[in-house]
């Protein structure tokens, strides 16, 4: 079975380094990459053009409203889901005007990656300090760019809660007990709106689950996809 892994916001395909061993038993792995397009829907359709024939999209934040619209736009290529740390939800008027403040300071200025202040808001609050995982956070969107940082700032993510019903495909729900981001009702509104959906908690972990709990979260997954029906 192929793994086609989509990073977040501001992420490229290093987020999955720390599970690319741990997951390696369950297939190929594939990378979708979301530094090219402006919407959701381009995202999806790049993804489906580059992906393997079948497969088991696993959709980390941002990527998880790709991972939704491609199960929509290829329900028969679609073996699975895994949602981590996502919502369906539109973005609220906060994370508006702080995406709005953040596209005028870099179209003003110099762009360095995601600001300190802001990785340190994505993981688990006793890890804000830990210089290493901020900096590999920031080195991510450094290496995306400036463009690919409008692109996504600039993107609106609509909320789907009323299209969750049409999912067809087996889904895991995997939320962090201390994401700032993202709160586990949000979650639980994924698991409780696909249908037949499970969800799993990685109670000590922030936001950036791939990088803070890759063991963890890895085996999740693997414990997931051994059930899926042939």
């Amino acid at each position: 079975m192929s793994l086609v892994l989509i990073p977040g916001y501001m992420a490229d395909a290093s987020l999955w380094d720390d599970m690319a061993e741990a997951l390696a038993p369950a297939g190929p792995i594939h990378h979708a990459s979301l530094a090219h397009d402006d919407t959701i829907l381009a995202m999806a359709q790049r993804l489906l053009a580059e992906a393997p024939a079948r497969f088991v999209l696993v959709g980390f934040s941002m990527g998880g409203y790709v991972a939704r619209e491609a199960a929509r736009l290829a329900p028969e290529r679609v073996r699975g889901l895994v949602l981590i740390a996502t919502s369906s939800r539109s973005d609220s008027r906060k994370q508006a005007v702080a995406k709005r403040l953040a596209i005028e300071g870099v179209e003003a200025g110099h762009f360095g990656g995601l600001s300190r202040a802001a990785a340190a808001a994505s993981v688990h609050p006793d890890r804000a300090g830990d210089a290493a995982l901020i900096e590999r956070i920031r080195a991510m969107g450094q290496r995306l760019g400036r463009e690919a940082f409008l692109r996504q700032s600039r993107l609106e993510r609509v909320g789907d809660a009323d299209r969750l019903g049409a999912l067809g495909c087996p889904t895991l729900v995997i939320a962090a007990g201390r994401d700032r981001l993202r709160s586990i009702a949000e979650s639980e509104e994924l698991r409780d709106g696909i249908p037949g959906a499970t969800m799993a908690v990685v109670a000590d972990a922030g936001h950036m689950l791939p990088l803070e709990a890759p063991d963890a979260l890895a085996a999740h997954i693997l414990a997931w996809i051994g059930d899926l029906p042939p």
